[in-house]
């Protein structure tokens, strides 16, 4: 009995060791489960606050219209156009809603739509926008010819707009105009030095025209990472080898550009193998440029700024 009573003994202390054990694997599991509730509250309350930031807490239209325009440079395309429906539920359609729509519409691969709402922005004061965007969609056709006068339209009437002048060189280099390419791309870096897209087509223009040293000195001046020139001089070849083709290479992405539809654009152009002037910008003192001004010259802190293989979609230009 005792032998008996002792093993039961035993038998007891470790089902309650057991039983132990599991209360406090339980507890644990508790304490996981709370915590993780917590976090997922703490989530969606950060989200609900977001969400009151950027809509029903704005109490004028301008300010909307900012924080669209802030989500659409962080490429939240598909979110913008939900918060344009809600601005203008609130306050009516205008033609910054409409621009805002139409360059959302553009990113998100609803070329349709796009063109429609780009359209009615040519009887108001987003004219130049109207016609920019319209030129962006028919570059992404691959109709360069006609992306060339709708940038001329636009450039008309916005003259200083860097980002629309390169625009306009690139879609002239596709469409095979070389000479007509050199005027806006060069304005387009004396305006802008430090803007990427203008470094990568002035470099682009280069190649195609065949001033390789020149482009190389440049792309050395602005840091360029090797993906940056290799995409370069690649799409400069096979320029060279279609001529004026109006199809973009198939190694550069030119989504969102003079040939591109929803995130990037990428700076090609298309060919001459007669070599032109060198780009003549502001003297400088590094005569190995061959006269041309850098970003680093004249912005060092743009040398850090790695240059990218396409134009920047999200920046709109001047209003």
């Amino acid at each position: 009995m005792r032998a008996l009573f002792n093993s039961g003994t035993r038998i007891t202390l470790s089902s309650v060791v057991v039983m132990l054990a599991l209360a406090a694997s339980g507890c644990a599991a508790t304490k996981d489960r709370y915590a993780a509730g917590e976090d997922a509250q703490q989530r969606q309350a950060f989200e609900a606050a977001n969400e009151m930031k950027t809509g029903a807490n704005i109490d004028t239209q301008s300010t909307y219209l900012k924080v669209v325009d802030q989500m659409q440079q962080q490429g939240l395309w598909f979110a913008s156009l939900a918060h344009i429906d809600a601005l203008e539920q609130r306050w009516g359609i205008t033609p910054d809603s409409t621009r805002a729509r139409a360059d959302a519409l553009r990113q998100t691969d609803q070329a349709e739509l796009a063109e429609t709402a780009y359209k009615r922005l040519l009887t108001t004061p987003q004219e130049s926008a109207g016609y920019r965007g319209l030129g962006l969609l028919a570059g992404a056709r691959g109709n360069y010819v006609e992306a060339v006068q709708l940038f001329k339209q636009a450039q008309r009437r916005t003259p200083t707009d860097a980002l629309l002048l390169s625009d306009l060189g690139y879609a002239s280099l596709r469409a095979g105009q070389l000479e007509e390419a050199r005027l806006p791309l060069m304005q387009a870096l004396q305006l802008q030095p430090d803007n990427k897209q203008a470094q990568a087509n002035v470099a682009l223009y280069l190649e195609v025209t065949n001033q390789q040293e020149q482009a190389t000195a440049l792309m050395n001046a602005n840091r360029m990472s090797d993906t940056t020139r290799t995409a370069v001089r690649e799409a400069a070849l096979q320029m060279r080898a279609a001529g004026s083709s109006t199809k973009p290479p198939a190694s550069m992405n030119t989504t969102g550009s003079a040939s591109a539809s929803a995130s990037t654009r990428v700076s090609t152009r298309p060919h001459d193998d007669a070599a032109t002037v060198p780009l003549a910008l502001k003297p400088t003192r590094w005569a190995g440029m061959g006269g041309i001004r850098t970003a680093t010259q004249m912005n060092p802190s743009a040398a850090t700024t790695e240059l990218p293989l396409s134009t920047n979609p999200n920046s709109r230009g001047t209003p």
